[in-house]
């Protein structure tokens, strides 16, 4: 009996598990798995990582350069004819050092400018997220909107079918003409091609779901459309200020600003300690220690071109600022313009659905009493498919619109949207290389270990 009433609790149990539906994925689960797939935020954030290099190459130059040469030479004369190879050969072996005292604050200057630079790449990793991630948020839409229309087309063959057989009842008992039953089977036939084409179209937006999360779709729950702002001279404001595309335009100004100071300063002399030790291959030992000041007079006007050019290159980057900031605020208009399109169109298309549904359910009563006929039914069956369609694309469009709007702000981004990811930490990587710390030093050390791991 045991056995028996265990037999039968494993059965409850798994006629349990299979009664329970599996939990639909919602577009919260899809995003962070964009997040974490893409290759486009991992090729950025390589970038980020090689724009922080920059900044410790440029603070190096301020650190003293320390090099070692051995020398061999061999030298024999006919007037000293050769013993032995080794009675000519000659050695010496060195160690030199170089520090820059002082160049104006031109090297200085250089680090500052990587470092608006690092900034400037920062910001564009954030507008690579928010295209990952705004990708996501299409392409899990688009697997909604084609798996809502395949079931569309699929019961429109069902019902058509089933007036075809109607028709072809009718026929039978003569309320009909075979008129009648020819129109029923030529709208069949086109509602087998449209649905031929809906799964066509499910394909395609399963692969590009696919290419934007990293993996195929599952069964996608509903989705709302986002929390937005309904004040668009607000949202214009805030974009202007926060848009990442606008702050790495003006980080891009002020890293020019520092290259026309730096250019400026390439101008006055620079100052530097020197020494080196040397040795001999018969023990003798040789030390020189010396400071150099000095500066260039003329150059054949490349220092004065140098200047201009860097200004020139600051002038670009106004204007390129001036004109992102401008592309900003109408991509604020587009987005909620299209917004207001989306929300009008759904609003409208439920009003369609409710009258088209009344008409097609009046017309097909009226059929079975010989008042309509089959063309009629087809037609009012055909309102009511187009209605329910307008209805999915402007429920899809909507949820894409506030999306938009979110990321022409500036906010389509994992922190922003709360989706519990760990986030990559732009700074950690910078605190490490910005000291510029020696290869065997125990920060460089660290270093590798920190590469080793992002290569796996």
């Amino acid at each position: 009996m045991t056995f028996l009433r265990t037999i039968m609790a494993a059965c409850c149990v798994a006629a349990l598990a299979a009664a329970t539906p599996l939990r639909a994925e919602n577009l919260a689960d899809a995003l962070r798995d964009a997040y974490h797939n893409s290759g486009l935020l991992d090729q950025n954030r390589a970038l980020l990582r090689a724009a922080d290099e920059d900044v410790a190459q440029s603070l190096a130059a301020l650190r003293p350069i320390i090099s070692w040469q051995a020398q061999a030479s061999y030298a024999a004369t006919s007037a000293r004819p050769v013993e032995s190879l080794t009675d000519n050969v000659s050695g010496t072996i060195s160690l030199s050092a170089n520090l820059l005292l002082a160049d104006g604050g031109a090297s200085a200057l250089a680090t500052e400018a990587q470092k608006e630079l690092v900034l400037q790449t920062r910001e564009s990793l954030v507008q690579v997220e928010q295209q990952v991630l705004f990708r996501a948020v299409d392409a899990y839409m688009a697997v909604r909107r084609a798996s809502e229309f395949l079931a569309l087309r699929q019961s429109n063959v069902r019902v058509i079918t089933q007036e075809l057989r109607a028709a072809e009842d009718r026929f039978e008992v003569g309320e009909v003409t075979r008129t009648d039953v020819s129109l029923a089977q030529a709208r069949l036939a086109a509602a087998r091609s449209q649905l031929a084409a809906a799964q066509g179209n499910l394909a395609q937006a399963n692969e590009e779901f696919r290419a934007a999360v990293g993996r195929a779709p599952g069964q996608l729950a509903v989705v709302s459309p986002a929390e937005v702002q309904h004040d668009v001279a607000a949202a214009r404001t805030f974009a202007v200020r926060r848009n990442p595309e606008v702050l790495a335009a003006q980080h891009a100004v002020a890293a020019a600003e520092l290259n026309i100071k730096r250019a400026e300063a390439a101008l006055n002399p620079s100052l530097r300690l020197n020494g080196s030790i040397g040795m001999n291959d018969e023990g003798d030992t040789s030390q020189n220690f010396g400071m150099t000041y000095g500066g260039t007079i003329y150059q054949g006007g490349q220092l004065a071109s140098v200047i201009r050019q860097a200004q020139a290159r600051r002038d670009s980057a106004r204007a390129t600022l001036l004109v992102t900031s401008q592309g900003v605020s109408q991509n604020v208009g587009n987005a909620y313009a299209i917004l207001a399109v989306a929300r009008a169109g759904r609003e409208a298309a439920d009003l369609q659905i409710r009258a088209a549904r009344t008409a097609f359910r009046g017309v097909r009563e009226e059929a079975t009493l010989g008042a309509r006929t089959t063309l009629d039914v087809l037609n009012a069956e055909q309102e009511l498919l187009d209605a329910q369609a307008n209805m999915i694309s402007a429920q899809a469009d909507e949820v894409v619109a506030t999306y938009r709007v979110l990321a022409t702000l500036g906010l389509l981004t994992a922190q922003h949207l709360r989706l519990g990811v760990q986030s990559y930490d732009p700074a950690a990587y910078y605190n490490l290389v910005n000291e510029a710390p020696a290869y065997y030093s125990q920060q460089g050390q660290a270093l590798d270990r920190v590469l080793e791991a992002i290569g796996d």
